[in-house]
């Protein structure tokens, strides 16, 4: 490669390798998830599109804001910074590499120069047997020294977690698997939605994206339950759900009790539970205010329909037997919401078995009987069905994090040199992080050293 090619790479290469290049995308990152957060992702609720303006509409469409982690700059972002991880670590690594496995055994001029923790040591005797004795400290007290004798000197080298230099790669693995978990995920993956109604089964979900999804079995609501607060607010809602493999139920995963927080998973597939409701068709007779020309209406569970003045009429609760709530009257009854033609909202309980009453609310049906005749509902568990086949790869990248994190924070790597020449003992070492600690243990080893060594009378 010639110079000139050199020099028009290297700060594109720079510029991958760069610090800063790394807070930009982990902080946009960071402020940009914030909009997964705020605006729905998938299919929005049509209320959700009702609230915003057709041109915002247009926009978060062409941004990807309703699938913003699948969008392309959201990618490219990932993309980014794991391209500026891996080229922090080949830029950097050979050189750690180095110093963990080859490292300087020899305490020279050059390195003493650079050794805070320095400390002359005045001794008496033979060279070799205070070599000797400094090396017994030294396995005592911290680690088997590397002896080497050049110059006429002897150089005692000893170290401790070389390999903790190598924590903050495995920090940045950690996040590239991440990344490969949440990819695979995302192509070979899924999230729907999937209402059962008790007693019926089904064997294929809805996405996000509203494409149905053949899960492969079958999945049974057996039996549909919720309890409630003293003040009527929902409490707990739980399904009774029976996994089906050619029509029959699956040995361990009959009768499965799924609960929030508490979900079904069978074959890689994730049952969560999520919401619940009725489902059921249910019938007004709507007629003249003396009973003649009676005309049926029917009503799907929670929906609505329109009166014959072009009043909205929306049902909203129905009960078979309205004598535990209403002393005095029986049969069944149904609670509505009109939304009149001529403006306002009127809402009021519709009899079956009590005409004088339901004639009190001629002024909101347009002038017509409008009498309940009873309906047939049954309870439907809403489920959410998560597949994500990078999970345990993503699990992997957070032990691996983890781990990483523990040693970068919590170990150190420690390097002590002493070099015995003429009678005169230097100590010196270093530490990659907490250098509080290591003076400290520094000066339990002079202190040890000299303890065991001969020393000059001056000392």
């Amino acid at each position: 490669m010639t110079t000139n090619e050199q020099s028009g790479i290297r700060p594109i290469w720079d510029f991958f390798c760069s610090l800063k290049l790394t807070m930009f995308t982990l902080i946009t990152l960071a402020i940009i998830s914030i909009i997964g957060t705020i605006i729905p992702q998938g299919s929005p609720p049509p209320e959700y599109l009702q609230s915003i303006s057709q041109t915002k509409l247009k926009l978060y469409n062409v941004l990807g804001f309703f699938d913003m982690y699948h969008s392309w700059w959201f990618i490219l972002l990932l993309s980014l910074l794991s391209i500026n991880l891996i080229a922090c670590s080949i830029k950097r690594l050979p050189g750690i590499w180095k110093t963990i496995t080859q490292p300087v055994m020899v305490m020279g001029d050059s390195l003493e120069k650079t050794l805070s923790n320095l400390t002359i040591i005045e001794t008496r005797g033979d060279s070799s047997t205070i070599r000797d004795r400094v090396a017994a400290v030294m396995k005592t007290e911290f680690a088997d020294p590397v002896i080497t004798e050049e110059g006429g000197a002897f150089h005692l080298f000893a170290q401790k977690a070389p390999w903790s230099r190598l924590a903050v790669y495995a920090v940045h693995l950690s996040v590239l698997v991440i990344f490969i978990g949440a990819i695979i995920g995302s192509l070979f993956g899924y999230k729907g939605f999937v209402n059962i109604v008790e007693g019926e089964s089904v064997g294929k979900v809805m996405s996000r994206s509203n494409k149905e999804i053949d899960l492969g079995f079958a999945v049974r609501c057996e039996k549909f339950s919720v309890a409630h607060y003293p003040n009527g607010a929902p409490k707990e809602f739980k399904s009774i759900l029976t996994v089906l493999e050619n029509g029959k139920p699956v040995a361990g995963f009959d009768r499965v009790p799924v609960i929030v927080n508490d979900p079904l998973s069978y074959k890689g597939i994730t049952f969560y539970q999520s919401s619940y409701g009725k489902l059921g068709e249910h019938e007004f007779i709507i007629s003249d205010p003396d009973g003649k020309n009676p005309q049926p209406l029917r009503i799907q569970s929670g929906g609505s329909a329109k009166l014959p003045d072009g009043s909205g009429i929306c049902l909203q609760e129905t009960t078979q037997d309205v004598s535990p709530f209403q002393p005095g009257v029986t049969g069944p009854a149904a609670q509505v919401e009109v939304h009149m033609a001529n403006g306002g909202n009127k809402t009021f309980v519709i009899y079956g078995n009590n005409a004088a009453m339901n004639r009190m609310n001629l002024s909101y049906t347009g002038g017509k009987l409008v009498q309940y005749s009873g309906g047939e509902e049954f309870m439907y568990t809403g489920l959410q069905v998560a597949k994500d086949p990078g999970v345990w790869t993503v699990w992997l990248g957070c032990t691996l994090m983890m781990v990483g994190i523990y040693i970068a924070f919590f170990m150190s790597h420690r390097r002590v040199w002493v070099r015995v020449q003429n009678g005169t003992v230097t100590v010196g070492g270093n530490s990659s992080k907490n250098q509080g600690g290591f003076h400290l243990f520094m000066e339990q080893l002079v202190t040890k050293l000299k303890k065991q060594l001969p020393l000059e009378d001056n000392q």
